[in-house]
């Protein structure tokens, strides 16, 4: 399962980090195209993921999981799905 970050490229968007994730996580289940984690270049050892650094990957996604944490203790996790066919 590939991890990347989105919020690397946006940065602190506020109110729109959540909608900007979902509107990636949408593209990369249309187009097939996951976003890299940009300035990603030491990983943890400890940690071992399959991490997309530096570079897009080209993938059929089938699944996405965003997670949006805002300012406060608004947290909100989505799971969206391809369509059956699509």
């Amino acid at each position: 399962t590939a991890v990347t970050a989105t919020k690397s490229m946006i940065g602190h968007t506020l109110g729109a980090a959540g909608a900007l994730s979902a509107i990636g996580a949408i593209l990369s289940l249309s187009e097939g195209v996951i976003p890299p984690t940009i300035n990603y270049s030491v990983p943890d050892p400890e940690c071992d993921l399959d991490y997309v650094p530096g570079v897009a990957r080209y993938k059929t996604v089938h699944h996405a999981l965003v997670n949006a944490f805002g300012f406060g203790g608004q947290n909100v996790v989505a799971v969206l799905s391809r369509v059956n066919g699509a």
